[in-house]
């Protein structure tokens, strides 16, 4: 989705939805029910009517968007319609509760549909924006190539060490066998990096390796950098620059993998609040109408 959809047919929705809004406010305004405001009078009933109406007219945009044979208009155009229609739809409900809240199953409707648009209208946000930065955040490569390149740079560094003391190859291959990319939804969502790596902590005849947190590869920079620093030999020096080169890239390549994933969790976890909230609302709203027509 892009910006075309809110200027979808020169914004012909946001001026429906305009014209609902204006209209349930010009009737809220100019009627005098002679009791206090609430869902019960005339104006209450027929925008309660309405409301209900239009959540089940938004809720069918889940079918449309499935039915790709369908000739009921564009989905494009729907999802205008669906956007626009579905904020218009706090002020027809707003007014049709004459704003009388209390704990009741009719509140209950009232804040889902709130907790629901809202939702929505995030989702709308994360995707005009997020796209263009997956995008510019890949260049003009896909997810298995920034892979692809991973995997040549743990091999580059692997071949690197072949002639190095064993613990450098020991460190090399556990910093590529426990390198996390994703995990769980809050680390993908956060963008942590919460990979480990064994280093040595004791040398001579018996080297003991120890695991310790690595996020942007910096333990084992760290760790290299210690090592090029107490190094005497030139070869073993030369080596260790290269490895802190190939390193130093691979943090960026992991950086640029771990926001690919971040920003596809952003664009897909609203869903998970308001696809089932909106079935929530649904519910909700039968019991709303049941209850008017049993207990009123």
């Amino acid at each position: 989705m892009h910006q075309s959809v809110l200027a979808y047919g020169r914004s012909r929705y946001l001026w429906a939805a305009l014209a609902v809004c204006a209209t349930a406010i010009g009737a809220y305004v100019l009627d005098s029910p002679g009791v206090p405001r609430n869902g019960g009078t005339w104006l209450g009933y027929t925008l309660g009517t309405l409301g209900a109406v239009l959540i089940l007219w938004l809720m069918s945009f889940g079918i449309r968007k499935r039915a790709y044979a369908s000739q009921a208009g564009t989905v494009q155009g729907w999802l205008s319609a669906h956007i626009y229609l579905g904020v218009s739809l706090l002020v027809v409900v707003t007014l049709h509760t004459g704003f009388q809240v209390g704990w009741n199953i009719h509140t209950l409707a009232y804040v889902l549909l709130w907790i629901v648009v809202a939702s929505g209208v995030f989702g709308v946000l994360v995707y005009l924006r997020y796209p263009r930065l997956l995008s510019s955040n890949r260049g003009s490569q896909t997810k298995d190539q920034l892979l692809s390149d991973l995997a040549d740079l743990d091999a580059r560094c692997l071949r690197v060490t072949a002639g190095m003391p064993p613990e450098f190859g020991e460190a090399l291959l556990a910093n590529r066998d426990r390198t996390l990319l994703g995990g769980t939804a809050f680390a993908l969502l956060a963008g942590q990096d919460r990979s480990q790596i064994l280093l040595p902590v004791v040398g001579g005849a018996t080297v003991l390796y120890q695991a310790l947190p690595n996020p942007d590869q910096s333990a084992l920079l760290d760790w290299l950098g210690q090592r090029l620093a107490a190094s005497s030999d030139g070869g073993v020096s030369r080596q260790l620059q290269e490895l802190l080169g190939l390193v130093g890239a691979r943090r960026t390549l992991l950086g640029r993998l771990r926001r690919d994933a971040q920003l596809k969790a952003w664009l897909e976890v609203w869903l998970y609040v308001h696809v089932p909230l909106s079935f929530g609302l649904l519910a909700a709203l039968i019991a709303h109408v049941l209850s008017v027509f049993i207990y009123w």
